[in-house]
C-alpha cells in the first residue's frame, strides 16, 4: 500500500510511472528523495533522469519560506481591506474568453457579394460566396449585371436545398449503405507502399462507423519540415522513431550449464537501426552486464563481447522468463512504431509507419504537425480535439468510398460523421452509440436486445412519444416525416355562408305504438255516433 502510495505522489509530480516504480522498489520515500543527491539516484537512475528527479522534487521545498514573506507584509492593513486586496488580487489573472476567428477575413470580392446580396434580399453559405468571389476576380461586372448572377444562383441554391421534413437520415443512410454492398472483403497493400497492408473495402468502413478505438492496421503518414527533407537525414529520422527491440539487433541464447541468458549483439543489424553499445548496455545495466563470452563460431570458438543476464538460481522457469523479458526489451523509438518506411511523394520524403502513436511524433521538433496524419480516429479525438475527429471521419469514410471507384455525396457522410461527434464525443452507430441511446424505448427494442429494453423501459416507466419512424412503424401510425409531418387545418372565408343548425324534419316526434293507436280510434267513433 505504501508503495502505491508513493508511487501516486511522484506521479503527481510530474515523474513518468516506470521512474516513480524504479524508485518506490528502491526503497525510497518522498521525504527521502527531496534530501537525496544526483550521485545517490544515479545508481538506480541515468544521469539525466536523476538530476530531473532532483530539480522536480527539490524545488517545492526551496519556495516554501516565501509565502511566509508575503503573508507578513499586508499586517498594517485592517482585516476587511486585506481580503477585499486578496479578493482583487485572485480576479485580476481572469482575462476574458477570447473566441478565436475560425474563418479568414472577407476579400474586396466577397464584401461585394455580401452587399448585393443584402440588397436583394437573399443569403448563400460563406463558401458559395467564396468559390464566386474566385470565379469572378478579374471579370468586371456592373452592380445591375451582379444582381442578376446573383439572383439566379439564389434561386438554383433553394431548388437544391433539402425540402422541409425529408427524412434527411435515411437518404444518408441508403446513399452510404447500398455502395457498401458492392465493396470488397479484402486487405489491399498501402498505396505506393508496396511492404505495407492496410485494411480497405468494407471492413475499414464497418472500423470507422463503429469507432474501433485501434484499428487494425494503424498507418501514420509523417512529413517532416523542409529544412530536413533529404534522404540522409529521413533515413536517421526513421531509425530514430522505429522501435527497435533487442531481439532487433542480438542474438538470444540460454546457457543451460551455468543457468544465464547471453545476448550476443550483431555489429550489423545494430549498424542498420542505429544503435550503439553504450545504448545497449545503458538500457539493460538493471538486468546484466556485458562480458567477453566464447561463443561456438562453426568449428571453432571465439571470444565475443556479449551481455549476459544471471538467472541468480537453478529454476527453468526463470531463465525463460528472462528470455522473453530480454526479447521485449526497447532499446530506442517511439511505442507503438514496429516499421518505418520511406518513399517520395512528389518533389518530397513522406515517412509510412506500420503502427501509430500520433502524441509522441507530434512532439518531434522536426515533424510537420499540420500535415502529419493517422488512420486511428480515436487517436486523433485525444491529442488533437473533437473537431479535428470529426474531419478525420468525414475524409477517411470517404477516401475509402473512392478507393472503390464509389461516390457518394460528401454531405452523407458529414451527417453521419456529425451525428457520430455532435456531444463532444466520437460516438459509435451501434448499440454501444447511437442506436443505444435514441430516447424511443421503440426505436431501442426495434434495433438489438428486444426484451432487455422493454423489460428496463417497464421497470423504470420510460414514456415513448412516438416521435420517429420505427415506433410510429411499430404502432401502425403515419411516420412524421414529409408530408406525415404536416396537419391541416382548413379555415373557411369570411364570405362563406357560416352553417346553422340544420331545422328540425317534419317527421320528428316518433309515431305512436300502433296497438295504441288501434285502441284509440274506435274510442272516438263511438263519441261521435252517440248524439
Amino acid at each position: 500500500m505504501a508503495r502505491a502510495t508513493t508511487i501516486q505522489a511522484l506521479r503527481n509530480r510530474g515523474l513518468s510511472k516506470k521512474t516513480a516504480e524504479v524508485l518506490a522498489d528502491a526503497g525510497f520515500t518522498l521525504e527521502k528523495l527531496q534530501k537525496a543527491s544526483v550521485d545517490r539516484l544515479k545508481k538506480f537512475l541515468t544521469v539525466k533522469e536523476a538530476e530531473k528527479v532532483v530539480k522536480k522534487l527539490a524545488a517545492p521545498a526551496e519556495e516554501k519560506p516565501a509565502p511566509k514573506k508575503e503573508r507578513a507584509r499586508p499586517k498594517p492593513a485592517p482585516r476587511g481591506a486585506r481580503k477585499g486586496a486578496a479578493k482583487e488580487e485572485e480576479a485580476e489573472p481572469e482575462a476574458p474568453l477570447e473566441i478565436p476567428k475560425k474563418a479568414p477575413n472577407l476579400s474586396e470580392g466577397e464584401k461585394e457579394i455580401y452587399e448585393v446580396l443584402h440588397e436583394i434580399g437573399k443569403d448563400l453559405p460563406r463558401s458559395v460566396v467564396g468559390d464566386l468571389a474566385k470565379k469572378l476576380h478579374g471579370i468586371k461586372l456592373s452592380k445591375k449585371r451582379l444582381s442578376e448572377v446573383l439572383t439566379r444562383i439564389s434561386e438554383k441554391y433553394d431548388i437544391h436545398s433539402i425540402d422541409p421534413n425529408e427524412s434527411a437520415g435515411i437518404v444518408s443512410a441508403q446513399s452510404i449503405g447500398e455502395p457498401g454492398t458492392q465493396m470488397t472483403m479484402r486487405t489491399f497493400h498501402y498505396a505506393g507502399v508496396a511492404e505495407m497492408n492496410v485494411t480497405l473495402g468494407l471492413p475499414r468502413l464497418i472500423e470507422i462507423v463503429d469507432a474501433r478505438r485501434v484499428p487494425s492496421t494503424p498507418i501514420m503518414e509523417i512529413f517532416v519540415k523542409s529544412s530536413h527533407n533529404e534522404l540522409e537525414k529521413m533515413k536517421r529520422i526513421a531509425t530514430e522513431i522505429e522501435t527497435t527491440a533487442l531481439e532487433d539487433v542480438a542474438d538470444i541464447e540460454t546457457d543451460l550449464v551455468n543457468m544465464r541468458v547471453v545476448a550476443y549483439p550483431d555489429d550489423h543489424r545494430m549498424k542498420s537501426r542505429g544503435v550503439t553499445w553504450g545504448e545497449l548496455e545503458e538500457k539493460l545495466k538493471k538486468l546484466g552486464e556485458a562480458q567477453e563470452v566464447k561463443r561456438a563460431m562453426g568449428n571453432a570458438e571465439k571470444r565475443v563481447k556479449a551481455l549476459v543476464v544471471e538467472a541468480g538460481e537453478p529454476s527453468f522457469k526463470k531463465l525463460q522468463r528472462i528470455v522473453e523479458q530480454l526479447r521485449s526489451t526497447k532499446i530506442k523509438g517511439i511505442d507503438g512504431i514496429r516499421r518505418a518506411i520511406i518513399r517520395k511523394r512528389n518533389e518530397e520524403y513522406v515517412i509510412y509507419t506500420e503502427g501509430s502513436n500520433l502524441s509522441k511524433i507530434l512532439e518531434l521538433p522536426y515533424v510537420d504537425a499540420s500535415r502529419t496524419s493517422t488512420n486511428s480516429i480515436q487517436e486523433i479525438f485525444e491529442v488533437l480535439g473533437i473537431e479535428a475527429a470529426r474531419n478525420a471521419i468525414i475524409n477517411e469514410a470517404y477516401n475509402t468510398l473512392q478507393e472503390q471507384g464509389l461516390t457518394v455525396d460528401i454531405r452523407h457522410i458529414m451527417l453521419v460523421s456529425d451525428m457520430m461527434t455532435n456531444d463532444g464525443d466520437v460516438k459509435a452507430i451501434g448499440r454501444h452509440g447511437i442506436s443505444g441511446r435514441k430516447s424511443s424505448v421503440l426505436a431501442r427494442a426495434a434495433f438489438e436486445i428486444t426484451a432487455h429494453h422493454l423489460l428496463r423501459a417497464a421497470i423504470t416507466g420510460e414514456v415513448d412519444y412516438l416521435d420517429g419512424v420505427a415506433e410510429n412503424v411499430i404502432v401502425g401510425q403515419p411516420v412524421t416525416l414529409g408530408t406525415g409531418a404536416v396537419n391541416l387545418v382548413y379555415k373557411p372565408p369570411a364570405s362563406f355562408p357560416k352553417q346553422t343548425a340544420s331545422p328540425p324534419k317534419p317527421a320528428a316526434p316518433p309515431a305512436p305504438p300502433e296497438p295504441e293507436a288501434a285502441a284509440e280510434e274506435p274510442e272516438a267513433e263511438a263519441k261521435e255516433v252517440a248524439p
